[in-house]
């Protein structure tokens, strides 16, 4: 199997790696604008992985270099999963993303028959939230005879947080401020509707050291949650984990209007108060050190009967060995996975499908305990 990466940063960096260290990878081309960033990537995980310099709004060049290979993963931004995924099906290639934009993600998800003709499977919103956490919720759901709730959480936080927002940038501040302020999509009642981001704010408890952390809505992380399963269960909902006081802080700075898109002088030219915010983050929260992911989903529903509780469980470190951050293991590794379960047809389906839709749990995790992503599994009731 020959694999192309999109993107050399950090998720593209990890999901090269894994790519490259899977029995089934003969070769990995990691594909950049920067090649110097490629090299020094490829350079780093040693094996197979082929540097290439590509500009993605180059049709030409893109469909060149997919053409050399059975998978493409997009790990650039969501603005090129629409162009990345035309290509795709132009050149018969199976193709996942990280997604990260509901918009993009229904346009594509318009090219479902076009995807069919060409026989290839277009998996956009892989990785972690969207991505892994929804397929749990869907998958766990097939358990029930009658599913009634399905709550998902998830953060990326600091193993050693640092005063006030006890927060480290994990991936793009630029993603961060979008999931802070866009409104989250749930289903209430059996109905979908949306809710503003950083309101509803809950308490939970993990496994010591953690004990007490909260969680809160955010934008995005349903992916089509709640077009599957609306008017089939009464609550669903995606809330961020985050170290206790630090929604009321945030939220503190987005009343006073550090996000907003209001413009503003700077010196002799006009910035918007978002863009400063955002470069305020960037110099003040630190980007680097030991990271974790705490994630829980459970779903509620009827079994013979009974009233039971699924619940799925995962608590990820930073790699030592490797010095890959859990949020990019998290993240890279189960769309690293995906792509190689289409390839060897563990997936059979094709058009274009959000992995709720198509990604088997077992599997899935199993596959991730190979790589000591441990998602432990138990019931209640």
């Amino acid at each position: 199997m020959k694999a192309l990466v999109i993107g050399a940063g950090m998720m593209g960096s990890a999901l090269a790696y894994d790519l490259a260290h899977s029995d089934d990878v003969a070769k990995v081309y990691l594909a950049d604008i920067d090649f110097d960033r490629a090299e020094s990537a490829a350079k780093n995980i040693g094996t197979n992985v082929v540097p290439v310099k590509l500009d993605v709004n180059s049709h030409d060049d893109v469909v060149y270099v997919m053409e050399q290979v059975d998978v493409v993963c997009g790990a650039t931004s969501y603005n090129h999963n629409l162009l990345l995924t035309k290509a795709a099906i132009e050149t018969g290639k199976h193709f996942c993303d990280l997604g990260g934009n509901m918009d993009v993600v229904y346009k594509q998800m318009e090219l479902n028959e076009k995807a069919k003709a060409a026989n290839v499977l277009i998996i956009p919103n892989c990785g972690l939230a969207p991505g892994l956490a929804a397929i749990l919720g869907a998958g766990g759901a097939k358990y029930f005879d009658v599913v009634d709730e399905i709550h998902l959480r998830v953060g990326g936080l600091p193993q050693h947080p640092v005063p006030p927002l006890n927060y480290q940038i994990v991936f793009s501040v630029e993603g961060l401020i979008n999931e802070y302020i866009e409104p989250a999509e749930v289903i209430r009642n059996g109905e979908v509707k949306q809710v503003p981001s950083m309101d509803d704010l809950e308490e939970l408890d993990f496994p010591s050291p953690f004990g007490k952390v909260e969680a809160f809505n955010t934008s995005g992380g349903v992916s089509t949650l709640t077009k599957m399963f609306n008017g089939k269960v009464k609550a669903l909902d995606y809330k961020t984990i985050r170290y206790k006081g630090h929604c009321d802080k945030f939220k503190t700075l987005l009343d006073l209007g550090f996000a907003s898109s209001e413009p503003l002088m700077v010196g002799n030219s006009v910035k918007t108060a978002r863009e400063l915010f955002q470069e305020l983050l960037k110099k003040k929260l630190p980007s680097s050190g030991h990271d974790l992911i705490l994630m829980r989903v459970w779903i509620q529903g009827t079994k013979n009967k009974e009233q039971r509780t699924l619940i799925y469980e995962m608590i990820d470190y930073f790699d030592e060995k490797t010095k890959i951050s859990s949020m990019m293991r998290t993240t890279s590794f189960p769309t690293s996975i995906i792509a190689q379960m289409v390839v060897n047809s563990t997936i059979k389906e094709r058009g274009v499908l959000p992995p709720e839709h198509c990604v088997p749990v077992t599997p899935l995790i199993n596959e991730l305990k190979k790589r000591n992503i441990i998602i432990k599994e138990s019931f209640s009731g």
